[in-house]
């Protein structure tokens, strides 16, 4: 069997841009590699569950164009469906295999009962704090008598069932991020592998499900490094062989900690709101923490799948530049397809108050290319609503005192004159045809340069900069234009 990767998320809210970096460079690994990718539910911490949870994840997924050949899924109608041949994929749909997993190592002697209240269990980390010690468990329950355990259980007592660590054990492997790596088990704590309630906690769960699921590597984030060794030894407990490790670093805010929602936008429906195109969002993401060979930054999802690779992934965290992922994003805006960018420009419209939805399907022609104008303006899509106001209306509101000084210059008059009658000779305006009109104007009455471009910008849109001025004037139409050029001369000269 060829490389298999999983994305495993918890389903406790929404999609962290870290996780939407994990699941890509899972993704994109699997792709490199002609191998699969797996999409794994991990609700075992069932206090932490938020309703809708995996319907957003995938949705967020989906929406990204990172999309897995086998696991949790949904159907046409939205309905959570699993396809592949290595389910359940979500853990709590697993209860019966951790069980009979659990139960071999209890057998084996390599994992006990543990029966410490957590009143024992944080009065013994205290003192353990007190003493300069690392808090960690104190093996109270490790050496228990079969027959007292079989009497506590029996007696319904509350327990987990930890994992028991040989002394002075050395625990190595490889992290293709970070290379050779290891820990001592004196420095490590007897995990819980099942809780109180029963479930397994992620460190068993994510082991047993990686081994039955035939993961290869497991590429996920920095923080559970320390976690690592027990993982490993764990394989060691069950003779098994380990997937390779991947550990990618930290995504970091621009003073260089860890992203939070402290900072604003962290998750993937944050940015999706704001009108981000996917494209956008990924190719950014993809470069937060890895390098491509020439130094290329803007990559479609092929060109991603075909340059990626785990050796060229950064050992120190990748800063989350928002300025930079605007830069990609008016890249992808500026180049996109007009009816997409109006589709998505049209909700921000509506929420601006600059149309109703019935705006939106009789004038789409009109915002059509109200967004073609515009476009190359935008970072996202949510800034529409910046750009907007000059093309609603038949008044000019002027934007600043220099548009007034501009008007009160001598050669206006003229350039008014010249505009009123070309526009009203003209059958319709077209942006080849406004050029051509601006260079006559030119030609027959000497205004030429700022005075004929800024001049005319001012009189149509009150602003001295902004859009292709030819675009605006064929947006605006007819009249519009001969409205705004009426109202400048009895209001603004």
């Amino acid at each position: 069997m060829g490389v298999r990767v999983r994305f495993a998320p918890s389903p406790t809210g929404f999609v962290h841009i870290g996780s939407l970096r994990t699941a890509l460079y899972n993704y994109l690994f699997a792709k490199k590699m002609g191998g699969e990718y797996i999409l794994r539910v991990e609700d075992t911490d069932q206090s932490r569950l938020v309703d809708g949870a995996i319907e957003n994840m995938l949705n967020a997924m989906k929406w990204a164009g990172i999309e897995h050949d086998e696991g949790v899924d949904l159907d046409e109608k939205g309905n959570i469906v699993q396809k592949g041949e290595f389910g359940p994929y979500i853990q709590s749909e697993r209860l019966d295999i951790y069980k009979e997993y659990i139960k071999e190592l209890l057998d084996s002697g390599k994992a006990y009962y543990c029966f410490c209240t957590k009143e024992r269990l944080d009065d013994v980390r205290e003192k353990q704090k007190e003493a300069g010690d690392t808090p960690r468990y104190d093996g109270h329950c490790r050496d228990l008598s079969k027959e007292e355990v079989e009497k506590r259980l029996a007696a319904g007592e509350a327990h987990v069932i930890r994992l028991r660590l040989p002394e002075n054990h050395v625990i190595k492997f490889t992290d293709l991020v970070r290379g050779e790596t290891e820990f001592n088990t004196n420095d490590l704590d007897d995990q819980v592998l099942i809780k109180t309630d029963g479930f397994p906690t992620y460190h068993f769960a994510v082991v047993v499900d990686d081994y039955l699921m035939k993961i290869t590597h497991v590429i996920r984030g920095e923080e559970w490094v320390s976690s690592t060794p027990k993982h490993v030894y764990l394989y060691e407990a069950f003779g098994w062989e380990a997937p390779v490790f991947v550990h990618l670093p930290n995504i970091l805010n621009t003073e260089k900690k860890k992203l939070s929602k402290r900072q604003g936008d962290v998750a993937v429906e944050d940015f999706k709101k704001k009108g981000y195109l996917p494209e956008g969002l990924v190719n950014y993401v993809a470069l937060v923490g890895w390098s491509p060979e020439d130094n290329q930054e803007l990559f479609t999802m092929k060109e991603l799948e075909e340059a990626f690779s785990i050796d060229r992934v950064s050992k120190s965290g990748g800063v989350f530049d928002t300025e930079k992922l605007n830069w990609v994003d008016q890249h992808y805006i500026k180049d996109g397809d007009d009816n997409r960018l109006t589709e998505l420009a049209i909700p921000f419209l509506i929420e601006g108050g600059f149309i109703t939805k019935e705006d939106a399907k009789n004038r789409y022609d009109f915002l059509n290319g109200m967004v073609s104008a515009v476009k190359e303006k935008l970072q996202y899509m949510k800034e529409i609503t910046d750009h907007a106001g000059i093309f609603f209306g038949d008044k000019v509101e002027l934007e600043t005192d220099e548009c007034k000084e501009f008007l009160a210059l001598e050669h206006i008059p003229t350039l008014l004159e010249a505009l009123e009658e070309k526009i009203s000779n003209a059958d319709e305006l077209i942006e080849d045809g406004v050029k051509a009109m601006l260079k006559e104007i030119q030609k027959e009455h000497g205004i030429k340069g700022k005075n004929l471009f800024m001049g005319s910008r001012i009189i149509f849109t009150g602003q001295m900069h902004g859009p292709d001025l030819p675009k605006v004037v064929e947006v605006l139409g007819k009249e519009t234009c001969l409205k705004r050029l009426a109202f400048v001369k009895e209001n603004l000269l």
